[in-house]
């Protein structure tokens, strides 16, 4: 099953049970996280909808079609609070998640948005070493579904960052090249790729249901770290 119909089957029906389904729900992190929101949202929506009917509202209609008019002032006040809880609810969740599935041209982006990232963030963070040990990446890297069995160069520092829409985990590090920033993000790229300019090398690389990235000074061959670092990475879902 492909993202865009398990997408749509989804959110059609967020309890559906179809092994197929299931199967799909269970293939990522992403994936898992979507449903288990939809099933949350669908449960908000059915306490939303549960309000109290007034126990005269039969009699007040009953009136109503009589001709008295009384009736329409107190329907104005429970209907609109029905409405207003829908729409909040749904409201919250649209705010939360974008809900537009992920085209696969999107990931040519991602190189771009790690080397804007790397930019913003090297004043802060070029003469910081943690000395971070395996333990404490596995911790950050737990959330997109991949740790690490064993450490593929000296951790300079690691943490959780926004990422474009996203979050990611930023990490720099020592390597055979010199010292590069790694992303772990949680979009599956569509296919290898790499990008260069006059200050930088990038690679865009597919891992286990997310996209490993790496940002390098120009003439590193940065080929070698990705293929080592994904040697390295083992899913933990």
């Amino acid at each position: 099953m492909d993202d865009l119909e398990f997408r749509r089957r989804l959110f059609a029906d967020p309890n559906d049970d179809d092994p197929k389904l299931q199967a799909s729900k269970n293939a990522s992190v992403t994936n898992r996280k979507l449903a288990n929101d939809l099933i949350n949202l669908d449960a908000q929506l059915k306490q939303a909808m549960d309000v109290d009917v007034p126990d005269d509202l039969a009699e007040k209609i009953l009136f109503k079609q009589a001709g008295q008019p009384s009736v329409k002032s107190d329907r104005r006040r429970w209907y609109p609070a029905l409405a207003a809880s829908v729409a909040l609810v749904v409201g919250i969740f649209i705010g939360r998640y974008d809900i537009t599935p992920i085209a696969p041209a999107q990931a040519e982006n991602l190189a771009q948005i790690a080397i804007k990232h790397v930019d913003n963030e090297a004043p802060f963070i070029r003469h910081v070493d943690e000395g971070v040990a395996l333990q404490q990446v596995n911790a950050k890297l737990s959330p997109f579904g991949n740790t690490f069995k064993a450490l593929p160069g000296h951790i300079y520092y690691v943490n959780h960052c926004g990422f474009g829409k996203m979050h990611a985990l930023h990490m720099v590090m020592q390597t055979e090249v010199g010292k590069v920033t790694v992303f772990i993000v949680p979009e599956t790229s569509a296919e290898l790729e790499t990008y260069s300019n006059s200050q930088v090398e990038t690679v865009v690389m597919p891992i286990h249901e997310a996209s490993l990235v790496i940002v390098g000074d120009t003439g590193q061959n940065l080929m070698p770290v990705a293929d080592s670092i994904r040697a390295d990475l083992q899913q933990s879902i």
